[in-house]
């Protein structure tokens, strides 16, 4: 069954996403070189706490941290750890708060010192790719056109579609129905309603798209060992067009590199 929202729900994912976005704008001002994921994993869930919510994926099917943080070819789930950013490392991290019993899902890519024009071609494809499927979000477009927008523009620049993971409608549930792919075909499958939420987030690989899962049982990385890059918003659909639950109240949904 796909939920259908009110405005007061919308309000509450609203606030939820709002603490996500501002997690990750947290985390922006520590990355370096040198930093290590735990300090990552620690200053989202200090943010999250400080700002009376929770971190869904902590404990969430055994997780066992507040975030994931998924560096160069991990594709997603990446589990913090001792392992510490190296210049030129591009990285992405993922964050669902848990307020009032409502989830604001996010992720965004992070760029470490002095990063390659490769890497940064592949980040910049992502994040477009995520905001032209956004773009075009309305009432009464097919789930299709969602993927098809996606997978038109990274194929264009000569990039690859994860197809292992997907989307999903978010809530008060963390993962609900429906499943948002993020290639396929024009006009093809369920047309979105209006009070839908659900999130958008590719993962583009700079090589094939094939993914393997790693023996934690959590950490995804390219097959081919290939650069791979995520972004992630949580959206509601309204009568005319969308909101984006989980944008940066800084401007930081594509971070600059600190270096420019």
């Amino acid at each position: 069954m796909i939920n259908i929202y009110d405005n007061q729900s919308f309000e509450k994912v609203r606030e939820a996403g709002s603490v996500a976005s501002g997690a990750l704008d947290e985390v922006y001002k520590i990355i370096k070189p040198g930093i290590s994921t735990n300090k990552i994993d620690e200053i989202c869930y200090e943010f999250l706490n400080d700002n009376n919510s929770y971190s869904a994926p902590l404990y969430y099917r055994g997780y066992p941290k507040s975030c994931c943080t998924s560096i160069n070819h991990t594709v997603c789930h990446g589990v913090p750890s001792e392992k510490t950013l190296k210049d030129g490392d591009i990285v992405n991290v993922d964050v669902t708060a848990f307020k009032n019993g409502w989830h604001g899902d996010t992720s965004r890519m992070f760029l470490v010192g002095d990063v390659s024009v490769k890497a940064l071609n592949l980040v910049k494809a992502t994040y477009d790719s995520m905001m032209k499927a956004i773009e075009i979000l309305k009432d009464g477009i097919a789930l299709g056109d969602i993927g098809a927008t996606i997978q038109e523009h990274v194929e264009k620049e000569g990039f690859s579609v994860v197809r292992d993971f997907c989307g999903h409608g978010v809530g008060k549930k963390f993962h609900e129905e429906p499943n948002i792919l993020h290639y396929g075909k024009r006009g093809e499958g369920l047309k979105i309603k209006e009070g839908m939420i659900f999130t958008i987030e590719p993962m583009i690989n700079y090589g094939k798209f094939e993914t393997k899962v790693l023996q934690d049982g959590w950490t995804a990385v390219t097959r081919d060992k290939s650069l791979s890059a995520q972004f992630e918003h949580t959206v509601g659909i309204k009568k005319n067009g969308y909101e984006i639950f989980t944008l940066s109240k800084k401007g930081l949904d594509f971070p600059p590199n600190k270096n420019d």
